[in-house]
């Protein structure tokens, strides 16, 4: 084709199909059999064919943007984004899955009223056709003014109740229960946890979930420390427990960060990990693996959660259900050194 552009026409003729149906595959109609559809793919590569966004939108009514929204509410966004592997697992999940069905991601964030404000209406004016966000914090007012403004919206991690948003999360209380099982078949007896901030997502689950798990074997009574994310909260949490409880002989924190944290501070007053205290973390994160000794640690899929998440608002943005769906995953509990 020299430098001429090429058109619907010549994917046509390459794909051996009419125009109206190219078209029909670009714009993503349903009534393409597959064969068809992978055919008139194929001639796009082969002849190196460019959609028309502006022209496509028109058809579609859709943007071809997603916005992955990081969303917090008590001044702490960039501290926690930042410092936290969590957050480039998520995106790591999200993009494969939105590459796939050629939508473009634009990254949003939102740490103020004021933040959020600008942002729900710079996505009501059309900036994108759904949100997917990552909420900092459980009473987090984003996904509700998403969802007045007519935004298809995906939280990762579970809504509020009464609130009906798509959703993907972990079974948090299972995990928790799953650090309390392996300390306590490990003959501990006095454990203390380091739990999340209160207003975090995860934080009742993990906590109650831990706290119920030891009830069962008739411990009733679990010192708590709050961390915040953080190693730096991990040490001080770890330092307040010793202080406290000096007879602790186990410590699950609600992070492998905070967890990291635990095992620096223990390890610098000459205690024993896992011989004196032994620490479970959870997430499976970079962390773990860097720890000193390497953490044990409940695992959480954060990438595979986070491209079920991706793939919940393609199939709502697709019409290919009729309303808010979830996903829970299971967690695995990942036995290595510090447990």
């Amino acid at each position: 084709m020299g430098n001429r552009v090429p058109t619907l026409e010549d994917v046509a003729r390459e794909a051996g199909v009419s125009r109206a149906t190219v078209s029909r595959v670009v714009n993503g109609v349903r009534n393409v059999s597959p064969d068809i559809q992978r055919s008139v793919r194929d001639a796009i590569a082969r002849t190196g064919y460019t959609p028309n966004q502006a022209a496509r939108s028109l058809v579609t009514r859709r943007t071809g943007a997603a916005a992955l929204v990081l969303s917090a509410t008590d001044g702490a966004f960039a501290a926690r984004v930042f410092s936290d592997p969590f957050f480039g697992r998520v995106v790591d999940g999200v993009l494969p899955v939105l590459r796939e069905r050629a939508i473009q991601p634009v990254l949003l964030v939102a740490e103020s009223e004021r933040a959020r404000t600008q942002l729900v209406e710079y996505l009501r004016r059309g900036a994108a056709d759904g949100a997917l966000v990552v909420p900092l914090d459980d009473a987090d007012p984003l996904p509700a003014m998403l969802a007045a403004a007519g935004l298809p919206t995906v939280l990762f991690g579970r809504p509020r109740d009464g609130e009906r948003y798509g959703f993907v999360d972990l079974d948090n209380d299972a995990g928790a229960r799953l650090a309390a099982e392996h300390l306590w078949a490990t003959g501990r007896r006095r454990p203390a946890t380091i739990a999340a901030p209160v207003t975090a997502p995860a934080a009742a689950a993990r906590l109650d979930g831990f706290r119920r798990a030891l009830a069962a074997r008739g411990v009733t009574d679990v010192p708590v420390v709050r961390g915040r994310f953080t190693v730096d909260s991990g040490r001080r949490a770890m330092a307040e427990l010793l202080r406290d409880h000096p007879d602790v002989d186990a410590v699950f924190a609600a992070n492998d960060m905070m967890a990291e944290g635990a095992c620096q501070y223990l390890r610098e007053r000459g205690v024993d990990v896992p011989g004196t205290v032994a620490v479970v973390g959870f997430d499976d994160s970079a962390a773990a693996r860097r720890s000193h000794p390497r953490l044990t640690t409940v695992r959480q899929p954060v990438e595979h959660m986070a491209a079920a998440l991706a793939g919940l608002l393609v199939e709502e943005l697709e019409g290919l259900r009729p309303g808010p769906a979830s996903r829970v995953f299971e967690p695995v509990l990942v036995v290595r050194e510090s447990a």
